[in-house]
Formats: structure tokens, C-alpha cells, sequence
């Protein structure tokens, strides 16, 4: 990335087309928060101040910090965490350069707060009116977890997460990214693509018959469940542990085999040897049960309902039986992310058994992998890499996927880089995990 005017004014131009395609695209009259777009010099200018900031230090510690454009009139005055957003203005506003910047970043703390900026009368300089404190609601989206998501208004939203690193959004949506000289697309949450559907559907089919005999025995009258729900605290379980992963700052590699397949892992597999194998049994599938004692007992806390009851019921009660379920799933999530800072890769089948940790992916496994990376959801387009980019860990990752098509890979990188992998028509293909930051509370 260069510090000339050319690449602000490349994210300007990313910024100001999609601001135009939201606005073309509403049906309920205008959005306050996108009515009238900045000038293109004028958001270059933000760009360009939030990279310098960047690459500046406070106190020997990288700038970091959220930044939200909008009039500061447009939140209201009496609201805050952890649902809504606390509106705190200076008397003055202040210029927004990257001295401003670097000295605001540590009150605006990343997690927490935004710097509020909007632009002047003659909307060309931007200026900084105060900060908004969001609390840590926001996270959820990112890292998993029951209870209410905060929302961010639509509003225009830069993060810079580390020296030339800037995500790009509106409100709680990223459209780009820059990263190492590149302006990247959007991310995009590869859980929800069809694919990933349709290799743990097997797995849904199976923990909804677990729970439909329970039911058979403990009482007809529990609500019908939302078919949504398993997927979603399967994810919210994955977000969890891809977390408490890049948390370690150690890299990772997970791979969920299918069953059948991790179950013949012993000495001489000519795939991957298992160095701490687990034995059989109840604390092996312990993730399997505490989704399934979760789909019971929303069921039951809803019994009588002719409605389906899922997520939302889930996320929001107050019971103590789902927060002791859900505080389980947290830790399975650290067990695991423990599990891999023991060089080698955790095997877990994709019911979520944990089979052991420690595995060495066979140097046998053909080597010289072409490798894609996915620029949409299912990965019908993509661009050519070559693996010398990349580090061993990422390239045995590679080499399973391709002599395992089933298989799927998580490989996290040292600086918290999260990558989906799998074979797809024989070539194996990753994604960049979607997050708003690589950085971890």
C-alpha cells in the first residue's frame, strides 16, 4: 500500500459506488444515514488519515480504533450499552488527522467505542465531534455467543486493525478491505454458503433425531424447533473457537473429517498420524450432546407452542439450564483452541467428536498443490495462488483436502489470518473467514 493520493482515492471510489447502489436499491424512501454521499476527495481524505494513523505507535503500542461518519445529531442522547449506543460530544470539534487520531485511539478503545467524525459545512474536511461508546455487543457478530447482537446504524464505518490494515463498511456490513498493498473485496461468511449446508447436513440429521427421542420420551407437548437452529449454534460454536484460536497468536490447524473416515485414525494412516488420540466414548461427543440438551430444553421451555420456537428464544432467555449450555460450549471452544498450540493439527469429525490432537499430516500426501482462493460464497469464482506464499502448516492443510475431498480445514495464521479450506472439482480452495478484525478481546 503507498502513501499517495491514488489508493485513498481507489477506496474512495469503492465507498462512494456502493453508497450509490444502496440508496438505488431502497424502497422505503431515503436513509437519513446515507441521504447525502461526501465527495469522493472528501472521503479520500479519511482514507488516507485513517492508513497514516495506522502506521503511527501510542507508547509503543500499533494505533488501533473504529471510526464512525455521521452527524453526531443523528444518535440519540439517551441511550447506551449494552443495547444501544452512548453519544458523547466535545464542546469543540477537533480536526481528524493522524496526530488526533493516535492520540484518541486509547479513550475510543477499539472494542468498546467509535470515533465519531463527520465533515464540515462545506463538507470537504472532516472533523472529530466526540466518541461513541458501543460496548461489546457488537463482538457477537464476530466471535459467537447467545444473547442480542448489537446493530450499528448504516453508517459509513473504517476500522483500522493494524499498521495498513483498514476494513470498510456500512454499519455491521464490510464491503472491502485493505491489507498488504491490496484493496481487497468484501469478506463474506462462508457458513452461509450451500456448500458448508450441505456437508454438516448429515450431522443436523442426526442431532435432530437424538432429539426427536427424546421427546418421544419425555413429553409430546415441546414446541416444534426452528431447523435453523442447530446450524446457527454450530456456527456461533465454530465463530468461538476460530476466536479463542487467533486469541492464542500461536496458528492452528483444525480439520473436521468425516467420520467414518477419522475413526480409522491410528498408527501407519497413510493420512495424518494422531499423536494424542482420545478414547471412545460420552466425553469424546460432548459437543453432540450440549446441542442436543439445548434443542431440548428450548422445546420444552416452549412446550404447549404451536409455533416453532429457535435462535431468537434461544438468545434471548433468561433460563439457567441454556446459560449453563452455552457457557459449556465457550469452553469447549478454549478446549479446543488449547488442543492446538501442541504443534500439529486437532481432528474432530464433523459431528463434532473430538478425536485427538497432535496430528502430523503425511510429507507423503502429493505435493505441488494448486491452490484457489474463493472471491464469492460457493466459490464458483477465484483466483490462483502458489503455495511458496504460504507456510507448512497451511500447505499440509492443502495436501489432506486434496486426498480427502470430504475433509474441511480451519487454518489460523500466526497473526490471526483465518482460512476455510476444502476440495472443490479437485482443486482445493479457501476462504478468507469473514470477521470484522483479526484482532481478539
Amino acid at each position: 500500500m503507498t502513501n499517495d493520493t491514488a489508493y485513498p482515492q481507489d477506496v474512495a471510489a469503492v465507498i462512494l459506488d456502493r453508497w450509490h447502489r444502496i440508496q438505488s436499491g431502497q424502497e422505503r424512501g431515503p436513509n437519513p444515514w446515507m441521504d447525502q454521499p461526501p465527495s469522493r476527495e472528501a472521503l479520500a481524505r479519511v482514507v488516507q488519515v485513517c492508513y497514516q494513523a495506522s502506521l503511527l505507535r501510542e507508547e509503543s503500542r500499533p494505533v488501533t480504533f473504529r471510526l464512525i461518519l455521521a452527524e453526531p445529531g443523528m444518535f440519540p442522547c439517551d441511550q447506551g450499552p449494552p443495547e444501544g449506543l452512548h453519544c458523547l460530544r466535545f464542546s469543540q470539534t477537533r480536526p481528524f488527522n493522524p496526530l488526533e487520531a493516535r492520540r484518541l485511539s486509547p479513550a475510543a478503545n477499539f472494542y468498546r467505542s467509535l470515533i465519531g467524525v463527520c465533515l464540515d459545512e462545506k463538507r470537504e474536511a472532516p472533523r472529530i465531534w466526540g466518541i461513541l461508546h458501543s460496548g461489546l455487543r457488537w463482538l457477537q457478530n464476530v466471535h459467537g455467543g447467545r444473547g442480542r447482537a448489537q446493530t450499528l446504524p448504516p453508517a459509513l464505518v473504517l476500522s483500522v486493525t493494524a499498521p495498513g490494515q483498514i476494513t470498510i463498511g456500512f454499519g455491521s456490513e464490510v464491503i472491502a478491505r485493505a491489507e498488504g498493498g491490496r484493496l481487497l473485496g468484501p469478506s463474506f461468511n462462508v457458513f452461509e454458503s450451500v456448500w458448508i449446508r450441505n456437508i454438516f447436513e448429515p450431522v443436523r440429521t442426526e442431532l435432530f433425531n437424538l432429539h426427536d427421542q427424546a421427546r418421544a420420551k419425555r413429553g409430546a407437548t415441546w414446541a416444534p424447533l426452528d431447523p435453523m437452529l442447530v446450524r446457527i449454534v454450530s456456527q456461533h460454536a465454530v465463530k468461538r473457537l476460530i476466536s479463542a484460536l487467533r486469541g492464542a497468536h500461536h496458528g492452528a490447524t483444525i480439520m473436521f473429517l468425516p467420520t467414518a473416515f477419522a475413526q480409522e485414525l491410528g498408527d501407519g494412516n497413510r493420512y495424518i498420524d494422531l499423536k494424542y488420540r482420545f478414547n471412545e466414548g460420552e466425553p469424546r461427543n460432548r459437543f453432540r450432546s450440549l446441542v442436543v440438551n439445548i434443542m431440548n430444553r428450548v422445546a420444552e421451555l416452549y412446550a404447549g407452542s404451536k409455533e416453532t420456537v429457535g435462535w431468537l428464544e434461544y438468545a434471548l432467555s433468561n433460563d439457567e439450564n441454556l446459560a449453563a449450555f452455552d457457557e459449556a460450549i465457550f469452553e469447549m471452544a478454549y478446549l479446543v483452541a488449547g488442543c492446538a498450540e501442541v504443534d500439529g493439527a486437532v481432528v474432530l469429525t464433523k459431528s463434532f467428536e473430538l478425536m485427538g490432537f497432535g496430528g502430523e499430516i503425511s510429507g507423503e500426501l502429493p505435493g505441488g498443490v494448486a491452490v484457489r482462493r474463493a472471491l464469492d460464497l460457493e466459490g464458483d469464482q477465484g483466483e490462483e495462488e502458489f503455495t511458496e506464499s504460504v507456510g507448512t502448516r497451511h500447505r499440509s492443510a492443502y495436501r489432506l483436502c486434496l486426498a480427502a475431498p470430504d475433509a474441511m480445514a480451519i487454518v489460523i495464521s500466526q497473526d490471526g489470518g483465518a482460512r476455510i479450506v476444502r476440495s472443490r472439482d479437485g482443486v482445493v480452495t479457501y476462504w478468507d473467514y469473514a470477521s470484522t478484525t483479526s484482532l481478539d478481546v
